[in-house]
Formats: C-alpha cells, structure tokens, sequence
C-alpha cells in the first residue's frame, strides 16, 4: 500500500459521485464537480492544495484532501496541513485503512517541516483522537436579533472591490488575538472562491455588508440569510479599529433585517465580547481538532487549551 497523489480530473470521475450524498450540500453533483475542479486549479489549488489517496496496486482504498495554511502563535508562523473528506468505500470499511493513510501523511507532513495538522470532525472525533487530534471547543450560538442595538451605519452590500478592505479589517480584528489562521493571498482567493460557490449553504442565500468611512471599509459581516430558520447566519465579522468594532452589533442587526434570530458559531475569544453572549451549545458537527507534529505545534496547542474559550476560527476556514 502507498500514497499517491489523485489527479483532479481522476478524482472528480472516481471520487466526487461517493462522497456527493456526503458533502454536496444542495448543489447538483454537475455543480459539485465544477466547483471542486475549479479549486484544484486555482492559484491556490495548484500550490497548496492535494487529493491523496491510499492504493493497494491501482485499487483506491482511500481518500482525503490536504490543504496548506499558515497558523500564527503570537509572532510566530506555524505552517500546518488541514486534512478534509476523508473517505473509504463502503464495503471497504473496518479495516484500518483510513487510519493507515492519515498516519502515513502525518509522517510525511512532520518530515517535510509542518508543525500541526487540522480538521473538523463530522462523525467520530474519537477517530482522530487515536491518530493523535485533540478536540477543542466547538460552539454554536443563538441570540435574538433585537438584542442587538441599532445605530445609524449605513451598511452596504459587499462589493467586489471590497474584498482588499475586507483583508485589513481581518488583520486589525486578528491582531487581538494569540493564536489563530493566518491568510496570505492564496487564502483569501481561496475563501472568496467557496464564499462565490455557496458550497457551504444549506439553506438561504448569501448576504455580506460593509460599513464604509468615505472609501475606506471600516467593519464587516459575512453570512447568509435563511428565512427558512427565520435567521441570519453568521460566518465571520472584522473591523478596522475599536471604533469600527462597536458598529459590529448593529451591523448584525442590520444583516438579519426582519429575521428574528442570529446564529453560528461562537466568535473567537477576544472577539466574542462584541455581541451579546446568547445562547451557547456544543456542535454536534464541525468539530474543530489539532494534532501536533513539531515542537513549535506543541507550543499551538498549548496556547489554545490555556486561552481559547470561544471556537479557534470562524466558519469561513472550514474544510
């Protein structure tokens, strides 16, 4: 048995019809496809990002995707692997096979200089534990919309040529925080790619604000609204300076519009305090898990455990 790296191409004709029913959410399988060829080339795609799979001769046991991304503790980068649909034919379960394929590419990622690896369970943390994971708070929460406060912002829906703004106030908003994804331009490409796609939507529709200060974007909210859970879903918000964190209430407010709830995952530690706590509760998928390779990885994973009280990222990093 060894790793080999599965073509897109190869991956889409022998891969993406099993894992449809999984993973395609509301898109057609025509869709599915589409959009998962189009990341592989991407500029991103074709630099940090892999389908591997685990052959016995020309038999696919196995499968995952391996993305690169850059973490940060404090200063310091931490280059790190997340690992994403990983799947084994049904009548080829039980047999340790995916166990075998994530060993061997934590090998081979420590070896090549990676200090952490990272997923988000669906089924069975209890899975990647035995590899070496470590589960870490993965919340979602829920609170009225008319808890938050309105104030005279006007927000404006998110333009294409907003997204450099969009950039700084991520940075600004991260700069507060210990430990966290670092996101150069192939991330961002990345990000805007699947936020274009919708490959996370299970229902509504996308809905993203800015607020501006002339042309200068000051605060933003990237989400989607569901009138089918009568909620805006919260994916991310950013801001540029503490001034422009205070508009973050009402910007919500104002995403949700005559919706009467606003939900998603819980907002990473400095960054939850903005809005209202609401109600809390452990998700039941999505469950965010690390697995330290190198020291510097270690040291992460500390950092983490001893001050990270709300999720580590926002939804829009999700594999």
């Amino acid at each position: 048995m060894r790793l080999k790296e599965i073509a897109p191409e190869t991956y889409a004709r022998e891969v993406l019809p099993a894992t449809f029913p999984l993973w395609a959410g509301r898109r057609s399988l025509d869709v599915y496809v589409s959009q998962t060829l189009e990341i592989a080339r991407s500029t991103y795609g074709r630099r940090h990002y892999r389908t591997i799979g685990l052959y016995d001769g020309t038999t696919l046991l196995a499968s995952f995707k391996r993305y690169e991304r850059k973490l940060h503790n404090d200063a310091r980068d931490v280059p790190a692997i997340g690992i994403g649909a990983v799947y084994t034919p049904p009548a080829l379960r039980g047999r340790g096979y995916a166990s075998v394929m994530l060993a061997t590419e934590l090998d081979r990622a420590r070896s090549a200089g990676c200090d952490v690896a990272y997923l988000f369970s669906d089924i069975r943390p209890e899975f990647y534990t035995a590899l070496g994971f470590r589960a870490f708070p993965s919340r979602d929460f829920v609170l009225r919309a008319d808890a938050l406060p309105s104030r005279r912002i006007a927000p404006a829906p998110l333009q294409h040529g907003d997204w450099e703004g969009v950039r700084r106030c991520f940075e600004a908003a991260e700069g507060s925080r210990s430990a966290g994804f670092s996101r150069d331009p192939g991330a961002w490409s990345w990000i805007r790619m699947r936020i274009a796609h919708g490959s996370e939507l299970a229902v509504g529709h996308i809905h993203n604000l800015v607020v501006r200060r002339g042309r200068t974007i000051r605060a933003y909210v990237l989400g989607t609204r569901a009138p089918e859970r009568d909620a805006y879903i919260l994916d991310e918000y950013g801001f540029t300076d503490a001034d422009a964190a205070a508009t973050i209430p009402a910007l919500l407010r104002a995403a949700a519009g005559d919706l009467r709830r606003v939900t998603g995952w819980v907002p990473p530690d400095t960054l939850r305090a903005l809005i209202p706590r609401g109600t809390a509760r452990k998700r039941e998928r999505s469950i965010f898990m690390m697995a330290a390779l190198r020291p510097a990885g270690r040291q992460l994973l500390e950092t983490v455990a001893a001050r990270e009280r709300g999720n580590f990222c926002w939804a829009t990093e999700h594999i």
